[in-house]
């Protein structure tokens, strides 16, 4: 990445705080003994979700969902059962928060959406059994899951991660309060960028976590320290007005997105700029422009930063040449089948494209009208409001308000910076 000051033409985009840097502060703030103040937390159903069921779970979180600074308190230990904890659609609750309460005592229940209910469990599951707790998995694999908690012992885990690398977060923030160190051998790792946002945010609340050889994570027992907290703005969310700029000859700047940013999506920039986008990355903000017609012709895997591979092939129609994505297997679980539902919109947008198990090749083409069939997942619906923009009018969207699980108001900030975006009728202006 270069390194320059962002040129002053360039539209300031206000993007929302990180998702997943702000549900991992809520679980290790929960973790350590004393308050944490976190500051500039995404407000979405994702966090919101989260947060109440940490509350849910006994922990207390100050300040309205609007307000700037969430105030945390643990105990440092883990929590008392019984409760039953509803995760709605986050996935991130759903297996962040099981690990923590096993650390307690008591009965719990996690539940969710019918949506939560169809994404793996039993990695998870399994994992917590082998380290002492008693755990019924639903048999669908996924939510809901019954837990009886008496601690956790820690020891040694081979852990497969192949699915998700969210199991294994969960369990390492969970690490400080087990009775024994825990170390864990990753297998099959997916996603390595948000692993290494975990580990940072584990050191920044004092955890003692090591990495070995071989993949192997050392976490030690004593528990974490309140440490307050500023959320970068989330680096998927601001995959979309990257793209946007790059298929309207825009240039866009993301404040608070630099070279000393933890979140791993901010990659997607270099898939850009390989597109021919000019991309300037300095110390506190990432600047985005496009240069004309996108180039194509390449072939990239996006395992690590698979949340943003359908920014990509949202807009490889645009470019010159076909653009194949792959290491995307893993994407078919998340809130949808992510592959195929991209393969099926784009095809009903006449768009020529070809999926395999973990890939998806995307040929040049015309967008024609449709309307755009979300399947509740907000990235289906954020990525092709960015190719929308290349035909105002074109495309339009049968669940506009999914957006609100992580950017409630994207359609009105996408809308403020590209003027050509269409706003839903629903969306506040």
């Amino acid at each position: 990445m270069t390194t320059r000051q962002p040129p002053d033409t360039a539209l300031t985009a206000r993007i929302p705080g990180s998702k997943s840097i702000t549900n991992r502060a809520l679980l290790l703030a929960a973790v350590a003994r004393g308050t944490t103040g976190i500051w500039a937390p995404l407000v979405s159903d994702d966090t919101v979700a989260f947060r109440t069921a940490l509350a849910t779970l006994g922990v207390t979180v100050r300040g309205a969902p609007g307000d700037r600074c969430w105030e945390v308190t643990g105990t440092g230990r883990g929590p008392t059962g019984p409760a039953r904890v509803r995760c709605a659609d986050a996935g991130t609750a759903a297996r962040f928060l099981p690990p923590f309460a096993a650390t307690g005592h008591g009965e719990f229940v996690f539940d969710g959406s019918p949506q939560l209910r169809a994404r793996p469990q039993r990695p998870l599951a399994d994992a917590l059994v082998r380290l002492g707790a008693t755990v019924h998995p639903a048999p669908e694999d996924g939510p809901p899951l019954h837990l009886d908690a008496t601690g956790l012992d820690g020891g040694r885990l081979l852990l497969d991660s192949s699915l998700s690398s969210q199991y294994l977060s969960g369990l390492l923030m969970a690490a400080p309060l087990m009775r024994a160190p825990l170390t864990v051998d990753v297998h099959r790792l997916v996603s390595r960028p948000y692993l290494d946002m975990t580990l940072a945010l584990m050191r920044h609340f004092g955890a003692d976590v090591t990495e070995g050889p071989h993949g192997r994570i050392t976490v030690r027992p004593g528990g974490c320290a309140p440490a307050d907290l500023v959320v970068e703005p989330d680096a998927s969310t601001a995959s979309y007005v990257f793209a946007a700029a790059a298929v309207t000859g825009r240039a866009v700047t993301v404040p608070g997105l630099g070279t000393h940013s933890v979140q791993g999506d901010l990659r997607f920039v270099e898939v850009l700029r390989r597109a021919g986008a000019r991309v300037e990355v300095g110390e506190s903000a990432t600047t985005v422009a496009g240069t004309g017609p996108l180039r194509g012709g390449f072939d990239i895997d996006m395992g690590d930063i698979s949340d943003t591979f359908m920014t990509l092939a949202a807009i490889a129609p645009l470019a010159d040449a076909p653009i194949t994505v792959r290491g995307v297997a893993h994407a078919r679980l998340k809130e949808s089948d992510r592959v195929a539902a991209v393969a099926g919109n784009l095809r009903a947008c006449g768009i020529a494209c070809e999926e395999g198990p973990d890939r998806l090749t995307v040929h040049p083409g015309t967008p024609r009208p449709t309307r755009i069939a979300c399947h509740r997942d907000h990235r289906i619906a954020m990525a092709f409001s960015v190719l929308g923009l290349a035909a105002p009018g074109t495309l339009t969207l049968d669940d506009p308000g999914c957006v609100a699980k992580t950017f409630p108001g994207f359609h009105t900030e996408l809308h403020r910076l590209f003027p050509e975006h269409t706003l839903p009728p629903d969306a506040p202006r």
